[in-house]
């Protein structure tokens, strides 16, 4: 099989920097091995958060500067402040074609509500989702926070107390019960966000919904559910707010996560619309070198089949998908051998806090300037490495993952789509 690139990993970096490169007319193969990080996110994509040295960074774009000094083996640092200005935009405007609506800029974070009436600084956000400038509070003064009567993923007295405390507003909370969902609550395991979206996604559920909604909302000016409704599309939520007559704000789930779901769900749609290979549940094995080339790769499903490739794209993801491994002695990249960051020291690969920053996640692939891959301190010519792979950055404690996946993915569709222009 013959593509002009083929990624590897179908997440938030891998799927971005597919769709960059079919919009410019590329063949494009992406191999995605299984269910990436947006199935367990909650919608919501950091830029920059919080420096290394904790400090708390409201202004993503103007921390740049701070990051490098503290940082540079940072994929920000790498690529340099200005170019991670233009690539945060043009991510926002690569959602937008995506069909994502999000609140959001990259010059200010904005706080978004968590599931448990917390706020937490973001950069962009699910519409979706009740959100706030910073410095300033809900607009609504009496919220309804609503659960689901047996659905343990999301509990309402607990968001709105925290609520009322942050935000000083008055808030209440109450169950829904709704006899269609008895066949799931009757089975603990299947009683998740997906599978409740999928029942109350049907219209006469949905306005079953907003009649008790409504018998319990009083003269709430806003409702607050946990997203479990609106699995492939805003239909029936815009549905429900009509009928309730105000409105209605979602806080994500535990895993899996029907907002970070819905993400993943339009990236891929917009890449097989503009004509690229999808091939799930596949896993690249092994590759085919050509001196310091990539000629091609193998995966599980094509098993003797090469997937041959001008440009390859490593998005595989860090420990939790496989992208990185680990045994006794050694942090490893599977496929190719890429060079990684890491420490020789087991016993320095993490710390005994649980909420301490840990060393494991700033480990990954070493790259050049341009993100290319090292192997043995050289860069291989056409092996890219994007998103939760490289190495150099904390993504949970400097709230940076998807913005690293964002705009390390365009920087290499940049590169990508420049060389193939200069070999055609």
């Amino acid at each position: 099989m013959e593509f002009d690139v083929v990624v590897i990993g179908g997440g938030l970096a891998g799927l971005s920097c597919a769709i960059r490169l079919a919009e410019q007319g590329k063949r494009c193969g992406v191999v995605s091995a299984g269910q990436g990080a947006l199935f367990f996110s909650s919608g919501s994509l950091d830029l920059l958060s919080r420096l290394p040295d904790g400090t708390p960074v409201t202004a993503p774009l103007e921390a740049l500067g701070e990051l490098a000094r503290q940082a540079p083996r940072h994929p920000y640092s790498i690529l340099g402040a200005d170019t991670v200005a233009a690539l945060a935009r043009d991510s926002q405007a690569l959602l937008a074609r995506c069909g994502i609506p999000l609140f959001g800029r990259g010059a200010q974070n904005h706080y978004r509500i968590t599931p448990l009436g917390t706020r937490r600084a973001t950069w962009l956000s699910p519409e979706d989702i009740p959100v706030t400038e910073l410095g300033q509070t809900l607009p609504w003064e009496k919220v309804l926070v609503a659960g689901i009567e047996g659905f343990l993923d999301f509990e309402p007295h607990l968001v709105a107390g925290s609520l009322a405390t942050e935000q000083g507003i008055e808030t209440g909370a109450a169950y829904v019960h709704l006899p269609a969902l008895d066949p799931l609550r009757n089975n603990p395991s299947e009683f998740r966000a997906v599978n409740i979206a999928r029942v109350l996604d049907i219209a006469k559920n949905t306005q079953a919904l907003a009649e008790e909604l409504n018998r319990l909302a009083g003269d709430a000016q806003c409702i607050i559910l946990p997203a479990c409704i609106g699995l492939d599309g805003p239909g029936p939520l815009e549905q429900l707010r009509a009928a309730v007559g105000r409105p209605v704000r979602l806080l994500p789930t535990l895993p899996p996560s029907l907002l970070g779901l819905r993400i993943f769900q339009a990236l891929r749609q917009r890449f097989c619309r503009l004509g690229g290979v999808f091939m799930p549940g596949d896993r690249v094995l092994k590759a085919e070198f050509d001196g310091r080339r990539i000629a091609g790769v193998y995966t599980r499903s094509h098993t003797d089949i090469m997937l041959r490739a001008q440009q390859v794209v490593l998005a595989g993801g860090s420990f939790f998908s496989n992208g990185l491994m680990a045994d006794r002695d050694r942090i490893y990249e599977p496929v190719f051998g890429a060079d990684v960051w890491g420490h020789a020291d087991r016993g320095e690969w993490g710390r005994a806090g649980f909420f301490e920053p840990q060393p494991y996640l700033q480990f990954g692939v070493k790259t050049d300037h341009r993100l290319r891959a090292l192997l043995n301190n050289e860069p291989v010519e056409n092996l890219y490495a994007v998103g939760a792979v490289l190495g150099g950055y904390d993504p949970l404690q400097q709230g940076c993952g998807a913005g690293v996946s964002l705009i390390s993915a365009l920087h290499a569709a940049q590169r990508i789509a420049l060389s193939l222009k200069e070999t055609a």
